[in-house]
């Protein structure tokens, strides 16, 4: 609830400070251009333009891999995007408690912007779909490794539904779903391990921050390369 009330908070922020009514239905505004991602961007090759006529541009401006997880074009990316964040929380949370959930979160989030500087183009993209997409797969994950069919709950249809709309549909950042689904599998089978195959209590800790770490050194590289 923490996080979804985060997600919200800063949507209704961009609202209230560009004074934009097209944030609601999607439009690209001042904020996503300073704090959404962009490899081109981070590599300084390109500069955006505001309304405002200032270029939005600036030097290792490395906070977009984490402000960009939690910002939306739109009420309708909001809302999908926490609707499933409420579901899968409420399945995850209990079950991993609440540090290892968050560590889930941000390492998908991690894994998700680095998706996006390996495929993504000049466009400056937003959202928690990365996130989003690695806890719906750490899920899937889980229930498999528990020795339960994905398919029997309704998590690996969702799962393929979704992977299936984000191939399908034009404008959806393919990187970022995909490599948040790539952390949250990784985390997934050492945090989701069944008590009689279970790592120990260290590496869940750990493979969340490692999976998290290399993901943002990756990135970094990538761009400065």
């Amino acid at each position: 609830m923490t996080l979804i009330g985060i997600n919200v908070a800063i949507f209704v922020a961009v609202l209230l400070f560009t004074r934009d009514p097209g944030a609601l239905s999607g439009s690209v505004t001042d904020a996503h251009l300073r704090f959404g991602l962009s490899r081109e961007v981070l590599a300084q090759q390109i500069a955006w333009q505001s309304s405002e006529g200032i270029f939005i541009t600036e030097p290792d401006g490395w906070y977009r891999l984490v402000t960009s997880g939690f910002m939306h074009f739109g009420v309708l990316h909001l809302a999908f995007n926490m609707y499933f964040l409420y579901a899968l929380g409420r399945l995850l949370e209990p079950a991993m408690g609440r540090v290892q959930y968050l560590l889930l979160y941000m390492a998908s989030l991690f894994g998700g912007s680095l998706g996006v500087i390996l495929v993504g183009g000049a466009g400056v993209t937003a959202g928690a779909s990365g996130a989003v997409f690695g806890l719906l797969a750490a899920a899937t994950i889980g229930l498999w490794r528990r020795g339960v069919n994905p398919f029997t709950t309704g998590i690996g249809t969702t799962l393929i539904l979704n992977l299936f709309i984000t191939f399908a549909i034009p404008g959806i950042s393919v990187g970022g779903h995909v490599g948040g689904l790539v952390a949250g599998s990784i985390c997934g089978l050492v945090m989701l391990a069944p008590s009689h195959k279970s790592f120990p209590k260290w590496a869940t800790y750990a493979t969340p921050v490692a999976v998290g770490a290399f993901s943002v050194i990756a990135s970094v590289l990538i761009v400065t390369s």
